[in-house]
């Protein structure tokens, strides 16, 4: 059974910032969340803190109903798969290399790779159109081949729930529509999935739920339909918006200069129904 990451009152600690809205929010198997909000919002604190990387000012994030700091660091490497939006390099690694990192929730303390989890590794990189680069070193990459190689690897780990920040940095139209594809048949086989974007309209067409958060803290968040309506979008990013339809998908463009002032905290904090 596929695992259930949730924030149970959680409030992300960004220092300088008074508390925001508590969230309260499941990412449930078969889930595509997208978190939408300007810069400095929260969105990379906040998936850092669902991953165990940053301790919240208050509430907890749980794992199955359990806090996620009560189990062991290699159950939660099993369960919670993060993808970053910017990577250093620590030493020289391969591309194969690197994307056996993925397996190494599976291996016990001094454990080699086994042929099987080469054999993994590589059917990730295959399903990222990265075959052939095994050996290449991750640093002669460009921007797009290292962000693919990242997804490999959170591919070859096999987590119930992904977290990941900008999925689509750096790549072309054409592998953007590859990764979100990825995901959403990752939900589709029984996975969660929490998603920092920028592009309103990769959210639109692929996330089923949404969390907006405004720079003063607030939130609100729901099922998607419910959450890409202009008005709020509009107050989101101070920007006027324009909707269409395309191919039965909503589409956002901006109408017009950034004039648009966020709307007071109460006027759009939205617990879940």
């Amino acid at each position: 059974m596929s695992s259930v990451l949730a924030a149970d009152k959680l409030v992300i600690d960004i220092p300088g910032r008074p508390d925001g809205v508590p969230l309260d929010l499941a990412v449930e198997p078969g889930q595509v969340w997208g978190v939408l909000g300007p810069n400095g919002a929260g969105k990379t604190t906040l998936l850092h803190t669902l991953a165990g990387l940053r301790q919240p000012r208050s509430g907890r994030v749980t794992l199955d109903g359990r806090p996620l700091r009560s189990y062991r660091r290699k159950h939660v490497a099993r369960s919670v798969g993060v993808v970053f939006q910017e990577r250093q390099d620590g030493f020289p690694a391969t591309v194969l290399e690197t994307v056996l990192i993925g397996r190494h929730p599976y291996l016990a303390a001094w454990d080699m790779e086994t042929a099987e989890d080469v054999a993994i590794a590589r059917a990730a990189l295959a399903r990222m159109e990265l075959d052939g680069l095994d050996e290449r070193l991750v640093s002669t990459l460009s921007g797009g081949e290292r962000q693919r190689v990242a997804i490999a690897t959170a591919l070859a780990q096999d987590p119930d729930v992904w977290l990941a920040d900008e999925p689509t940095n750096h790549l072309d139209l054409r592998h953007q529509v590859a990764v979100m594809d990825l995901l959403r048949a990752q939900a589709v086989a029984d996975r969660g999935i929490f998603l920092c974007l920028h592009d309103i309209n990769l959210a639109a067409r692929w996330c089923d739920h949404l969390l907006l958060l405004y720079p003063d803290g607030t939130a609100c968040w729901g099922p998607a339909e419910r959450m890409l309506v202009p008005e709020a979008l509009e107050r989101l990013y101070g920007q006027p918006l324009a909707r269409a339809t395309v191919d039965g998908a909503q589409v956002f463009v901006p109408a017009g200069a950034g004039t648009i002032q966020p709307a007071r905290p109460e006027s759009h904090t939205r617990r879940p129904s």
